[in-house]
């Protein structure tokens, strides 16, 4: 938890917010993704592919945990559309699918407090077509990159009947973080709901951001359009039994700290500067799994990762000088294992300087073998790999 101590009292408050003015308003626009669409919802137009999926026997249990629904026939279902697409908050949008260009689903932005850049995700109809699909994922990543990319919001907020397994499993997965019941919130359709609270903030969001991306990209989805990589291994927060967390943005600056001085070292050695230092923290976030060792109240060591579909790239591994010859690396090489594991992923690949012979000889002792030599304008690299069962 971010905090300061005010001066003035000796106790903790938190930490400045900046910007502190009101977030803008989310608008009724088009998202536009590889797989849907999200567009203002408009009941004329998106009622009868809509209802097609979502009106009729069988489809009770879409509407199980929804505030409305289940809807007898079609014109009852329009009515309700007709009043969602009125709807200021929430502000409903249709999913389409990008191919057919038929409403497949709808989904709400709502309680929008921008005086807090607070916003929550709801009213999520998935219909069968959508369902367990990679367009289904993709319509959350393009209103959760719009909520923070575009219009800057602090917190996303996910909430969902307690008794909604299947919402609460998604929200995990998705890569929000699961708060507690609030018991006896509501009460919905004549009966009490307790609910379940979920958020992402805006620090957490880069992390997640690129795990979306990894597991949305083409090369992570076979001809039968079933996935490699699992989303909620990409959207991990932590690595099973150790303690290691993903970094934050908030991290960004220990990480530049961490990097710069476990790394400077080579410089002389490679006569280059080590490619690590060639990229600033933030992107690092940005682009890469970033894992962080903590010891004390400070930044022991930092795993950088790129999962492929078939392999784990460690792009980094970086101990603080004053931490090593702890065993610390070590602990970090044991991470990198167990992260492909909970990736279902065996082959791990790394490249290093040529010249850094002593880190060459490190990884050899702890099982990894050169496979390959690349010259580059400015420089050598080793390319090293291992075989974790």
């Amino acid at each position: 938890m971010s905090r300061t101590i005010d001066p003035a009292t000796g106790l903790p408050i938190g930490a400045p917010v900046l910007p502190a003015d009101p977030a803008p308003r989310p608008e009724r626009l088009t998202l536009a993704g590889r797989h849907v669409s999200l567009v203002p919802l408009d009941a004329a137009a998106h009622a009868g592919a809509l209802g097609g999926g979502a009106v009729g026997p069988g489809t009770e249990a879409l509407w199980q945990y929804m505030p409305r629904g289940p809807f007898p026939d079609p014109a009852a279902f329009a009515a309700y559309l007709e009043t969602c697409a009125a709807s200021p908050d929430p502000l409903f949008y249709a999913i389409l699918d990008a191919r057919s260009g038929n409403a497949v689903g709808h989904a709400a932005l709502m309680r929008i407090d921008p005086a807090n850049r607070v916003i929550e995700v709801g009213n999520i109809l998935y219909t069968p077509a959508l369902q367990r699909s990679p367009g289904a994922t993709e319509a959350m990543r393009l209103l959760a990159g719009y909520v923070f990319d575009t219009l800057g919001y602090r917190r996303y907020e996910w909430k969902c009947n307690a008794l909604n397994t299947p919402s609460r499993l998604a929200a995990g997965r998705l890569g929000f973080a699961f708060e507690g019941i609030f018991r006896q919130a509501m009460i919905v359709k004549g009966r009490n709901r307790d609910t379940a609270w979920f958020s992402l903030l805006d620090t957490e969001w880069p992390q997640v951001r690129q795990a979306y991306d990894r597991w949305l990209a083409p090369g992570n989805h076979g001809p039968d359009g079933g996935q490699r990589l699992r989303l909620s291994a990409l959207t991990a927060a932590h690595i099973p039994g150790l303690p290691l967390r993903r970094a934050t943005r908030a991290d960004a600056p220990a990480l530049g700290a961490l990097q710069k001085a476990a790394y400077a070292p080579n410089r002389a050695l490679l006569g280059v500067e080590p490619l690590p230092l060639l990229t600033p923290a933030d992107a690092l976030i940005d682009a890469h799994e970033v894992w962080l060792l903590e010891e004390g109240d400070g930044l022991a060591g930092a795993l950088v990762l790129d999962p492929e579909p078939d392999h784990l790239l460690v792009w980094s591994v970086a101990v603080a000088p004053d931490r090593q010859g702890r065993g610390l690396g070590t602990r970090l090489l044991a991470a990198v294992e167990e992260r492909a594991k909970h990736l279902d992923l065996a082959d791990l690949r790394l490249y290093t300087g040529e010249k850094l012979a002593r880190t060459i000889g490190w990884y050899a002792r702890h099982g990894w073998t050169t496979e390959r030599v690349e010259a580059r304008p400015d420089r050598r690299l080793v390319h090293m790999i291992k075989r974790v069962a």
